[in-house]
This record gives C-alpha cells, structure tokens and sequence, in this order.
C-alpha cells in the first residue's frame, strides 16, 4: 500500500518480510510544493504486529513499544488490517493511549486511520457501521480508564490520538483481480490508495511541518520515554492494567497482615529474651506460631483469585502472588530470627560484660595510669598527649566490647524506598515523589492543579495562567493548603495507630 501511495520500493511478501521499522524521505514535487509548508514527508514502515511466526515469544512487550514508538513519532498512522474486524489492534491502541498519558514530557499530536485490507464487498463501510460504533465506544471507555488509572483529564480516545470512526476507517479491495502472478491488478485498489494519498496529504496541508533537528529531537524524548516505561508495555490491554492494580491492593493487605503477627509474637518474645528465659530462636517455632495467620491468608488469596468479578482474567497472575506471598512469609521468618538473634547476642554480651564489669574497671585504671605515667616522661605537650592516650583508650574499649554489635545506621530513605516497592508502587513514580517540595509551604499551587476538561473555566484559567501575574485566590491556596495538612495529620494517626515492635527500625513503621 505505502509502496503503491509514494512510488516506494519497501519489501513486500508473503509473511513477515519486515523487521523493526524502516523510514524513506519522499520529495514533494515542485507542482504541489507551494500548497505545503515542508518540502519532504517522512514515510515509516513497520514489521506486522501479532506476527504468528513469532507466536510463543515474548512479542507482548515488544509490540506495544513498536507501536507507541511508531504512532507518537508521526503525525498520521496507517493502521493496515485484513479483513473487515478491527478488533485484533484495538488492545494494543489502548496500550498505546495509556502509555502516552504516562510520557508527560514529550509532546505529542498523533493521529490514525484503519485501513481494511481485501474487502470483497465494496458496501462494507455501510454494513459496518455497527461495529464502528462499538469500536469507538470500546476506545473511549478505555480511554477513560487509562486516564483515571493515570490521573488525566482525557474523555475519550480522540483526546489522546486524533481520529474520527466515520471518516478515519477506509475499505480496499484485492490487490489482485484472480489468482497471481498472472492476475492484473484491481483498478479499484489503485483508486482507493489515490483517495487515501489525497487524504493525507490534505491534512498534511494543515501542518507547519518540522526541521530535522527537531524530529531528531523528538525521536529522542520519546526512546527515552519508552526505555523508561517498564510497566504498561507488559500488559495486553488497559483492563488488563486495571485489574492487576487490584491484586496489587490486596497483596499489600496481605503482607501487613503477616508482619502484624510478626510484631505481636517478636514484643512477646522479647521480655522473655530480656529477662533470661530464651536464649535461642528457631525458624520452624516462628512458623508454628504464625502458621494459623499464613493459612487464612493462604485462604483468602485463593477465595480472592476464584471468586473475584474478574477472576477469568485474575487467573493469569494467580501463582504470582501466591510466589510473591510465599517468599515474603519465608523473608519474614528468617529476618525476625536473625534479628532475634542478634537481640540474644547482645543481651549475653551485656550480660558478660556486667559480671567482668569490676575486672575490667581495674584493668584499665592500672593500665591507664601506667600509659600516663610512661607518657608523661616520654611526651610534654599536654596536647598531644592527650591525643596518644584517646588513641589507646578507644583501642582497649573496642577490645573490651568486641562481642557486642555496634548500631548500625538507618538510612530512612531507602528502607521507604524498598518497602514502597514491595507494595508495587512503580519505580518510576518513586523517583518522581522525590522531587515534591514540602507542599505545606509552597507560596502559590496553581501548577498542581488539574481541572476536569469539561468546563469552560478550565480554558479560561490556561489563558489566566499564560498571564505573567496570574495568581490563584487567596481563599483557594490556603483551603488546598489546609487539605494537605489534613492527609498529613491522619497519615500520622494512621501510622501511630500500627503496631509497632519498640525494637523495630523504621521498615515496619513505614508499612
């Protein structure tokens, strides 16, 4: 079809004869030049999606980028289908909207067109106009969902990428008029592929063109946009997205569950360690402890997975969970051993150090004053003396304390990190939480604030916000200030309300 448009040489076969994208530059000529802006269009074509010799591969991933990388790069995409049912691209089509709802630095203007290849019945455009229906019903409301998924404004698929159903789905017939190779082609392909040209190039019209430097500048931001998206391009379909959100929920309730046993049975444990009575912990007296709480939550996992509105589509992720579940409940033993442990050591450490405690006051009171007395012959500057014997004092208290565990340092922020990941909160947003301000004293909020797109206030505040001296209310600022603190306060009760092991470091107390 490209080929036929633009006069191309692209490969074309049986099969899948392409592989990855290629682009070719085609010269506007000098009779049609003066009703453009730009001298050359940039012509990309790209291997098929849902390829079948690729079928039992990974090509999941590597479609949806194909496509998101494709669409965002040029101003219309020609989506070549065969056969009159679109539904087969319509999956990754919303994968390809929620992933440039998540690519908020790189500006695009996208636009499609469906193409149905070897429609036999040229009334096909009037036979279908149900399923065009459906088909821009379905786009929308999986629009919708990306945009809530992702906090955006959009309403429906053409906010996201350009397209009209009545006007942006074209029917060609055969190639071909019989059986090739001796088969003449079919005039009415070559007339469909004219009117098409005709319709790009009548929109291209509209365009102001861009200048290589920028395209290269484009195909820059959005590689990058793509090598830092990791999660949508995993999934089929936005539902797809949707739905696994859900578990996710549900696991981080899981594994609270778990580890609020954990601290019940650690502050039992602990007097007991305190006071003399236990002096060595095993993994399996752990798990015969928490062995009732792991089976309920082993049960409420499968009643979740079998009984779930979306279970059929839930299956897929099911042993999953039920892995991650797992190996966080061994985790969870073998850390709480370790620490208890740890706790045992340092309390026989205490312990020995308190009976020798007489021993080692006499020792290092005779020792100290025979260092003092050889010193003072030896040195006369009180400076430096005192320097020689903190160096020698700190030398015998290290020795004295060697079986205790020194304190480690807590680093706040990556146990938040590790804990916030572990709930499958996406890395990428991570690292862009730490780049939020302290939003309680933020002078003027207008760049947070995202209106719904239906009003016309919205249009209205963009133009007020392009004013140099646009400032929001008073009234308003400090009712959004008043609301932050409000989150920030029932966090902290929320937080303070947990229980918490009076030992435990900051992991707990973050979850």
């Amino acid at each position: 079809m490209l080929n036929a448009m633009f006069g191309l040489q692209f490969a074309v076969s049986a099969g899948r004869c392409t592989k990855g994208a290629y682009m070719q530059l085609v010269k506007l000529s000098e009779e049609i030049k003066a009703d453009f802006k730009f001298d050359y269009v940039l012509v990309v074509d790209t291997e098929g999606l849902r390829a079948l010799e690729l079928e039992g591969h990974n090509t999941l991933h590597h479609d949806n980028e194909l496509a998101t990388f494709v669409v965002g790069l040029g101003n219309m995409t020609l989506i070549n289908i065969f056969g009159e049912n679109p539904a087969e691209m319509q999956d990754i089509l919303q994968i390809v909207v929620q992933a440039f709802m998540r690519m908020k630095k790189v500006k695009l203007s996208p636009s499609c067109v469906f193409v149905h290849q070897n429609v036999t019945d040229i009334t096909a455009a009037e036979k279908n106009m149900e399923g065009k229906r459906r088909l821009q019903e379905k786009l929308d409301k999986m629009a919708q969902l990306a945009a809530k998924e992702e906090g955006c404004d959009a309403e429906c698929f053409s906010d996201v990428i350009a397209f009209d159903v009545q006007k942006d789905v074209k029917y060609f017939a055969q190639l071909w008029e019989g059986s090739p190779p001796m088969a003449p082609p079919n005039p009415g392909y070559s007339e469909s592929v004219q009117e098409l040209k005709s319709i790009i190039l009548s929109k291209a019209s509209e365009s102001d063109g861009i200048k290589l430097s920028q395209f290269s500048s484009k195909i820059q931001d959005l590689w990058n946009a793509l090598l830092n998206e990791n999660f949508v391009f995993s999934f089929k379909n936005t539902q797809e997205i949707s739905v696994y959100r859900k578990p996710e929920v549900q696991y981080g309730n899981w594994t609270w569950a778990l580890r609020s046993e954990m601290l019940t049975i650690e502050n039992r444990l602990h007097p007991q360690i305190e006071n003399g009575k236990l002096d060595k912990i095993e993994v399996r007296d752990l798990s015969k402890e928490m062995r009732k709480t792991y089976e309920q939550i082993k049960k409420e996992i499968t009643d979740y997975f079998e009984n779930d509105a979306d279970k059929e589509m839930l299956v897929q992720w099911r042993g999953r969970f039920e892995n991650k579940i797992k190996d966080f409940y061994e985790e969870l033993l073998t850390g709480v051993k370790r620490k208890l442990d740890e706790v045992i050591q340092q309390k026989k450490a205490c312990k020995k150090l308190d009976e020798k405690k007489t021993d080692f006051e006499n020792k290092l009171l005779q020792e100290s004053k025979e260092l003092a007395h050889t010193l003072r012959e030896i040195i006369k500057d009180e400076e430096e003396l005192k320097m020689q014997f903190d160096s020698v004092w700190s030398h015998w208290v290290k020795e004295l304390t060697s079986d205790t565990k020194p304190i480690e340092d807590i680093n706040l922020e990556e146990d938040q990190l590790t804990v916030l990941q572990s709930l499958g909160f996406e890395c990428r947003d991570l690292q862009t939480s730490k780049n939020y301000k302290n939003l309680t004293k933020i002078g003027s909020y207008h760049d947070y604030i995202h209106l719904k797109k239906s009003s016309r206030f919205k249009a209205f505040l963009n133009y007020m916000q392009g004013k140099q001296n646009f400032a929001m209310p008073h009234e308003d600022q400090e009712q959004i200030r008043s609301f932050i603190e409000n989150v920030k306060q029932k966090s902290l009760k929320i937080i303070q309300s947990k229980h918490v092991n009076n030992e435990e470091t900051s992991d707990s107390l973050e979850r």
